[in-house]
């Protein structure tokens, strides 16, 4: 890569290129080039791209580079390559949803945050793979770190593109766990911001109380970087209010007012857990203490949460079944089993019991407020386990499923390892509509971690 500029050699993060591209130390053309190239160096083995086309992509770069030498205010991501998983509608490539029911679908026009990042100056370099109507038949990609386990899903080739490097920067979505859980397994950042503070007009609907947006980086300053670029107000998505926007990256560097204190939250299913997972996450309670004493407490939930998952489960599927009327309908044979079964529930579901689980949310939500009330955030695993081996299945969501129903903030830390080599991520979640104040203690504890002063600037 460091053939195109020797800046690029040394280039980690979306942050540190978009400092160059302001200096004119690196174009545009040269970042997309260098992202090209490595694609082509790694795209057979790990297939994280539905749809590429490197003229489209150099087209833009060469405007945004025009746009620059014309000295005029440039956007927070000018000139920065960016996928879209392909569930998100893009005017210049297609948007097949990751099922054969919608090959060669071409979308009129973007969705609002493909918009907002156009009007960042991002580039849209190309469409990451979704697993089939993003739900749970696998696509074509295969984790970074070992090609014969998953990469997770529905966001896999998101996550996987930026774990190869292939890009820095990449937009997903999570209606149970597909940001974190593929985040987690390919050893990223992922975040899942609060319910319905990114647009989602435009995005594949599967269950509109439950589906988010949310950002993969290597960097979590690059979290913020992209994400307070897409939260902004759009009365398109009905389930938005107009508030003010949570400023991630100016509060994230703020110095923390009181040290954080976390509660660590096992959750219902944590019989599920693997043992490997158990015992770095105690190490990690364990040194976080040492460092910063009675930072972590054990925190349990009460016994009305075990209904949370079942809960879940009627809305989504229910759901699934409306949205996916005319899939189910006109192509009910190319569907996989997994989706057309999910479907088939979901017809069962009666309005009632639909209703009494939506209901639930509140209660859910109260207990977690009266947990903020004295933590700054919630620690927890962000899958039972790394990712495991084989790909014609995208692994367990069960570790996301109470913070995606009850709407909360939460980021994937990419800070265990396997014996085996594989990452593990640790999920930090923050209260709902809290996100900036759970970036700021993500980067306090990544400076404890480290050893680092934790006020001393980005970790």
């Amino acid at each position: 890569m460091d053939r195109f500029n020797p800046a690029l050699s040394n280039l980690q993060s979306a942050t540190a290129a978009r400092a160059l591209i302001e200096k004119g130390l690196l174009t545009s053309c040269e970042l997309v080039e260098a992202c090209l190239a490595r694609i082509d160096e790694l795209e057979p083995t790990i297939g994280a791209w539905a749809h590429l086309d490197r003229d489209i992509a150099l087209q833009q770069a060469r405007a945004a580079d025009e746009f620059r030498k014309r000295g005029l205010p440039i956007g927070a991501l000018h000139g920065l390559p960016i996928g879209i998983k392909d569930i998100i509608d893009t005017a210049d490539y297609p948007t097949e949803r990751g099922t054969v029911l919608h090959q060669g679908r071409r979308p009129p026009r973007d969705a609002t945050l493909v918009s907002l990042l156009k009007e960042a100056g991002a580039i849209i370099l190309g469409k990451t793979v979704s697993t089939e109507m993003a739900v749970y038949a696998p696509g074509k990609t295969r984790n970074p770190h070992n090609p014969e386990h998953t990469p997770g899903g529905s966001s896999s080739g998101s996550a996987a593109a930026v774990a190869a490097a292939m890009v820095a920067l990449s937009v997903g979505t999570q209606t149970n766990g597909s940001i974190i859980r593929p985040a987690a397994y390919c050893g990223v950042y992922g975040y899942k911001p609060s319910f319905a503070r990114i647009s989602r007009h435009g995005v594949l609907k599967q269950s509109p109380p439950l589906d988010t947006i949310g950002v993969f980086a290597r960097d979590l300053a690059d979290l913020a970087l992209i994400a307070d670029v897409l939260m902004r107000f759009d009365a398109q998505d009905e389930a938005m209010t107009p508030i003010a926007p949570p400023c991630l990256a100016r509060i994230m560097a703020e110095e923390v007012p009181v040290d954080p204190h976390f509660a660590f939250i096992r959750t219902p299913v944590w019989e599920q857990v693997d043992q490997q997972t158990k015992d770095a996450l105690r190490e990690l309670i364990e040194a976080t203490n040492e460092t910063q004493p009675k930072t972590v407490d054990i925190v349990d939930m009460p016994p009305f949460f075990a209904d949370l998952h079942e809960d879940h489960r009627r809305v989504m599927e229910a759901d699934l079944a409306r949205s996916f009327a005319a899939e189910y309908q006109q192509g009910q044979a190319q569907l996989s089993d997994v989706l057309r079964e999910m479907i088939e529930r979901g017809q069962q579901v009666s309005d009632a019991d639909y209703s009494q689980a939506l209901a639930r949310m509140q209660d859910y939500n109260e207990f977690l407020g009266e947990v903020f009330e004295d933590y700054d955030a919630i620690l927890t695993p962000a899958t039972p386990g790394p990712a495991p081996a084989g790909i014609d299945a995208t692994g367990s969501p069960v570790m996301n499923t109470i913070w995606t129903f009850c709407g909360t903030p939460a980021i994937n830390l990419p800070i265990l390892q396997s014996p085996n080599g594989l990452p593990m991520g640790v999920q930090m979640v923050g209260e709902r509509n809290d996100d900036a104040r759970l970036f700021r203690s993500a980067r306090w504890l990544l400076g404890v971690l480290q050893n680092d002063n934790p006020d001393a600037g980005e970790h």
